[in-house]
């Protein structure tokens, strides 16, 4: 009992904190800028952890170590390298230039305002469909944040699951409602820090534990001798080409994650994007890298009790269980709950930003005060949240499957496109990828319209700097 009332406190401090966090910031979002995208005026070391912190989402601390605990150190190393490379060059070719064309295309607050105001699309075609696609899914996305934070306090406190729901998903909701991106920003920062201290605790305690480094090595050699090959599985059969490059091939995804693309819309100045970058790189290198190594340590932890099928994903929470004790379990315990709504956070607030920005003002009051739409954005907030909620009554959902196609959607993007090549965009990706680039050529270069002036602008001022 001492053990679980440990746990509660360290979780109601983590909700607390949280709470107050959305509280602070509540006055701070006069307008739909403030609200949207913090004014433009977030700092590099609170927009690279954001932004890395709302990318992973409780997949880095459950999903990945099972699947280095399943499958053995190769696929998860391919995953993890795609995953880096992805980060890197989102960084690298999109965060600047994302940031500053934004700006100049009329102060665009959404990527679906972007699209419509880069592309001179005058049906607002782009933009509606743009958005429609961007709340569906982002609400099924909320979901599964959900999902998960009901499962983790089900699990851990034995409270009926439709009321766990409930807990981490209310506090999510307060302080996104409060706060804006603002509250989403420093919230993703102070969780992007739990995440990594759990990440790195964590293996060191499993190794620690069991003797040191050689006396683990002996174990999982003992295991399997292939167990840390990057080019054999666990049974020792060599790895396909078409395993490598779907597991790399996650690392493209990050070029149309909504969620992840505000974070550089957000920023204070352009030229503060490459420190940014290097911050982030540094998070998700030393993040991706413990979090596999759970995995295989883990194997290793529970050698005489093997965990089968999905429940190598509780290899974490197994490992904190056994491994630390009380307030100590209950802070590695949040940190999975601190990335489910790391994500979860950021893909509410971008839903509710299109809704009122893209939708109702575009649709329904194209004079609608700065007031008007922020409260338009808090009350999107509760209806997806109501939807979302709605959904993951059903622990049983196939929400995941969803959100793995979300994942593999948006992309790719050409200097001349034109907004009916902005539209006709196929999905999937690896194949949808490649597919996506050449549907968007073809029909920009048929179409003949691309937006010159906002190209010639952005170039200009690329000359500037």
């Amino acid at each position: 009992m001492s053990a679980q009332i440990g746990i509660i406190v360290a979780f109601s401090i983590y909700l607390i904190a949280m709470l107050a966090v959305g509280i602070y910031f509540a006055k701070k979002s006069a307008d739909l800028s403030d609200y949207a995208l913090g004014g433009r005026s977030i700092g590099k070391w609170v927009t690279s952890l954001s932004a890395q912190a709302s990318d992973m989402s409780g997949w880095l601390l459950m999903g990945l170590p099972g699947l280095a605990y399943a499958s053995g150190f190769g696929e998860a190393f391919w995953l993890a390298a795609g995953l880096s490379l992805g980060t890197y060059l989102n960084w690298k070719f999109i965060a600047k230039r994302l940031r500053i064309y934004t700006k100049i295309a009329g102060d665009s607050l959404t990527i679906s305002d972007f699209f419509e105001n880069r592309f001179g699309d005058k049906t607002r075609m782009l933009r509606i469909i743009a958005s429609v696609f961007t709340v569906i899914f982002f609400t099924l996305y909320v979901s599964s944040g959900f999902i998960a934070g009901g499962k983790l306090f089900n699990t851990v406190f034995g409270i009926p699951y439709e009321y766990a729901i409930l807990i981490g998903g209310g506090v999510l909701v307060l302080y996104t409602f409060l706060g804006g991106f603002f509250a989403v920003s420093w919230t993703d920062f102070i969780q992007g820090f739990i995440m990594l201290f759990a990440a790195i605790v964590v293996p060191i305690a499993g190794i620690v534990s069991m003797g040191g480094i050689s006396a683990t090595m002996e174990r999982v050699t003992a295991i399997s001798p292939t167990l840390f090959s990057i080019t054999k599985n666990i049974m020792g059969n060599d790895l396909t080409a078409i395993a490598v490059i779907s597991s790399a091939a996650w690392g493209l995804g990050y070029f149309g994650m909504p969620h992840i693309l505000v974070r550089f819309m957000g920023i204070d100045s352009p030229d503060n994007i490459r420190d940014a970058r290097i911050i982030a790189m540094v998070w998700v290198i030393i993040s991706l890298a413990s979090a596999v190594f759970i995995g295989i340590i883990g194997h290793a932890y529970t050698s005489g009790s093997l965990l089968a099928g999905g429940d190598s994903e509780k290899i974490f929470m197994i490992m904190v269980q056994s491994l630390f004790v009380s307030f100590m379990a209950g802070v590695m315990l949040s940190a999975i709950l601190a990335a489910i709504m790391s994500t979860a956070d950021s893909q509410l607030l971008v839903a509710a930003s299109t809704i009122s920005e893209d939708i109702f003002k575009t649709v329904f009051k194209t004079e609608a005060t700065q007031k008007q739409l922020v409260w338009t954005g808090r009350a999107a907030v509760i209806a997806i949240s109501i939807v979302a909620y709605a959904i993951s009554l059903n622990p049983n959902s196939s929400v995941f499957k969803v959100v793995s196609f979300a994942w593999a959607g948006l992309g790719a993007t050409w200097k001349n496109l034109s907004h009916l090549g902005g539209i006709f965009t196929i999905y999937e990706i690896v194949p949808g990828f490649i597919m996506s680039i050449i549907a968007i050529v073809i029909v920009s270069l048929i179409d003949k319209e691309p937006s010159k002036e906002i190209t010639d602008v952005f170039d200009r001022y690329q000359e500037e700097l």
